[in-house]
């Protein structure tokens, strides 16, 4: 347990934390090793996913199999109801192939925000979880400035707008939006559920990194009714979030809401590890097989510049996989424990994981810098992994500047943010 994460509160001193092996589980292990597997078709077809601008079908039914949509979905609807650690394992080993595959990872953690509504919209959520190929639901523009806008109406609201960054839309059956809308001359800020048929998914991912994972806009022009039980206040998220602790089976559904969290944190990170390491492969493999440019030496390898090269980051991968699996560890041995987090543990381990995922994206820009114009031709992974890893640190959750002021401000005994996504109020 590092020093970010060490309880503070006195109901925390007194609780021992339960008998919990740290590291994956024996399924978390299983489909990490049957991911590895596909390695090679995810990485083959990772330059057809970005003309795509989503994953092929050959690696979407490839993953399907093996179960890595349903890495958050309950037992009791036939997934897995991972823990951070197995999460972190499975989603990185993706990355090793491709980030933007991996991104599809990242994408289904957030299958567990379906269950903060009632009963009749989760049935209704799985009714297709069984035979459903791909991400069975997508977030976009959630708790963004910029939502979608609603109005009241009997039984629920009349909702339109545009949403950006749907990542997994092209896959997906539902989508999670933000909206906003006005009760007398008072804004409110929402979540509301919409189906596949009820937007359209907009011709716009045309970015430098990331390109295979569909995070296209989706829009509804006309109004389209969405019934009350099928949107909430945002206030209410962390609320239902909390509610839904213990519900069902897996060690997912143990864990607190700030756990929640930097699970969602892990997961994102955890694909600059698994691209890092991917990166290594192929950085040690380039260099024993070619030969350098203007040095008296067989191959790259050789020189001593790369041999340096490797030694920082394979050190720089290694520390950012302690940092993260150490924070994924800790969220799973508090979930066995009955505890959550501190907002005061959870801003600093959230810095903790941001570190770890610059530390990734330096090591792999490091490796292509090193290597040389040979990694630019658009078939060597190297330069997709060089072009993913800058595109991931730049999402908003894990800027590292943001990141480090909420965390600095614990360090440096002031008052913190009465904030959490989007700049939205928390309660």
């Amino acid at each position: 347990m590092n020093l970010a994460s060490a309880p503070r509160h006195e109901e925390s001193a007194r609780q021992p934390y339960a008998a919990v092996s740290v590291g994956p589980s024996e399924a978390g292990q299983i489909m990490r090793d049957k991911v590895l597997a596909l390695v090679p078709l995810i990485r083959r077809e990772a330059e057809a996913g970005e003309k795509l601008g989503a994953m092929t079908p050959a690696v979407v039914n490839a993953l399907n199999e093996v179960g890595f949509f349903k890495i958050t979905l309950p037992r009791e609807y036939g997934g897995y109801g991972f823990g951070a650690r197995d999460i972190a394992e499975v989603v990185g080993a993706a990355a090793t192939g491709d980030g933007s595959t991996a991104w599809s990872g990242f994408v289904s953690v957030g299958l567990r925000n379906a269950f903060v509504f009632d009963e009749q919209t989760v049935s209704e959520l799985m009714a297709d979880a069984g035979s459903w190929v791909g991400p069975l639901m997508v977030g976009a523009s959630v708790f963004s400035q910029i939502v979608g806008d609603a109005r009241l109406v009997d039984g629920g609201f009349m909702v339109r707008g545009k949403w950006s960054f749907g990542s997994g839309c092209k896959h997906a059956k539902w989508a999670f939006v933000g909206i906003q809308w006005e009760e007398g001359d008072v804004p409110h800020r929402g979540i509301a559920l919409l189906s596949r048929d009820q937007y359209e998914i907009v011709d716009d991912w045309h970015v430098m990194g990331l390109q295979g994972t569909s995070s296209n806009s989706i829009t509804a022009l006309d109004e389209v009714f969405v019934p009350t039980r099928r949107t909430m206040a945002s206030a209410e998220m962390p609320i239902r979030l909390a509610k839904i602790r213990n519900r069902f089976e897996g060690v997912g559904y143990q864990t607190g809401a700030f756990g929640m969290m930097l699970t969602v944190t892990i997961s994102n990170v955890a694909i600059t590890l698994g691209m890092a390491k991917g990166c290594l492969q192929e950085f040690s493999h380039q260099a024993n097989a070619r030969k350098p440019f203007n040095l008296p030496y067989d191959t790259v390898a050789e020189t001593p510049s790369t041999q340096v090269v490797a030694g920082r980051v394979n050190a720089m991968i290694n520390a950012a996989e302690t940092l993260i699996h150490g924070v994924a560890d800790e969220v799973d041995r508090r979930a066995a424990s009955g505890l959550d987090f501190e907002p005061r543990e959870e801003a600093l381990n959230t810095m903790n994981l941001v570190f770890a995922a610059r530390l990734c994206a330096d090591a792999i820009d490091m490796m292509q810098i090193c290597l040389g114009s040979s990694t630019v031709t658009l078939k060597n992974p190297i330069q997709r992994f060089a072009r993913d890893a800058r595109v991931l640190i730049s999402h908003g959750a894990i800027r590292q500047d943001p990141a480090a002021e909420i965390a600095g401000r614990h360090v440096l005994g002031l008052p913190p943010f009465n904030m959490f996504a989007g700049g939205l109020p928390q309660k």
